[in-house]
């Protein structure tokens, strides 16, 4: 049961990462690709029937690693602290600027257009932090306390993620305006997908190969690798032959794919470890009482057909492109 709940916890999380993806893409590209208050409402407005039924994934996987997992939150959280932080803030910032820049017709929107950007910025950055660090280790020491200061979590490998969430991101990003987005941006979005495909790939080939080196990875991250490249190669196929539906589902697989890998990086036996691997917490320690488990099996499955359900129904109702007539969100 333990496994399958930290299967649950991967599904939600990589729900997150393939459909937020492309908001904080969004939000990244929204000075590049409009210069006028029109077209950032209308590029704002692409994922605005989506933007909160995106969130609500992150929202349901932070219930799970409490409920299910409530001893693992304790030693990542604590061990990534400033990344933590600056992940929340950054959520906030983005979040809040999102849906108060257009609350006032005769407000100057500028400073909410900076938020929403740095707000992106630094959600992409911060989560590509974070999750670099659960690769090579957090700063722990032989207790499981936070060592060697705040700034130890930006090392040069953990810098490395946090670019390359950047990339993958906003490649999302330009492959869903250019499926959502008004037909005038489509050649724009094309354009800057297909400039992300160098960034993106040169990432994935660093993460691995630098990881492969530093960590005793076990054979259970392999199919998340190969999925990875395969869903860059998709990617590329499609973002260069202009089929954007096709590029969009293959961008959100590869924002998913780093989820997966750090997932099944060391499992079950050291879960989450320290930099030199004087602690290690293993799937079974991190894992709550049989009894919550089986109160969570009882309580969750139907939250979970809720939300799949309202985000197909969303994308049903809302996968044509925006156009002038568009009731925006935002």
């Amino acid at each position: 049961m333990v496994i399958l709940w930290w299967c649950v916890l991967g599904f939600l999380i990589s729900g997150y990462f393939a459909l937020a993806g492309y908001d904080y893409g969004v939000g990244m590209l929204l000075g590049r690709l409009s210069r006028d208050e029109e077209g950032r409402r209308r590029v704002l407005g692409a994922f605005g029937p989506f933007f909160l039924a995106n969130e609500v994934w992150l929202v349901a996987a932070v219930g799970v690693l409490f409920g299910a997992f409530p001893h693992l939150e304790g030693k990542v959280f604590s061990g990534a602290y400033l990344p933590v932080v600056a992940l929340l803030l950054g959520l906030v910032t983005f979040t809040a600027a999102v849906q108060l820049r257009s609350r006032r017709p005769d407000a100057g929107r500028g400073a909410w257009t900076l938020a929403i950007t740095v707000g992106a910025w630094v959600t992409a950055v911060s989560w590509g932090v974070f999750l670099g660090n659960l690769v090579l280790g957090l700063p722990l020491d032989a207790e499981g306390h936070p060592a060697g200061g705040v700034l130890a979590v930006f090392d040069p490998y953990a810098l490395v993620w946090g670019a390359g969430f950047v990339a993958l991101f906003a490649l999302q990003g330009a492959a869903f305006l250019a499926v959502r987005a008004p037909a005038d941006f489509t050649a724009r979005a094309n354009r800057i997908a297909k400039a992300l495909l160098a960034p993106a790939l040169a990432f994935l080939v660093v993460a691995v190969v630098w990881g492969a080196v530093e960590t005793t990875a076990s054979w259970t991250v392999l199919p998340a690798i190969v999925l990875a490249f395969g869903a860059w190669g998709a990617a590329s196929v499609a973002v260069r032959a202009g089929r954007h539906k096709a590029a969009l589902i293959a961008t959100m697989v590869l924002s998913a794919s780093p989820v997966l890998a750090v997932g099944t990086l060391r499992l079950p036996d050291a879960l989450v470890s320290s930099v030199d691997g004087g602690f290690s917490l293993s799937l079974t320690e991190a894992a709550t009482n049989t009894e919550m488990l089986g109160l969570l099996t009882l309580v969750l499955p139907p939250a979970l057909v809720v939300i799949a359900a309202v985000q197909w129904v969303t994308w049903r109702r809302h996968g044509d492109r925006v156009d002038r007539r568009s009731l925006l969100h935002f």
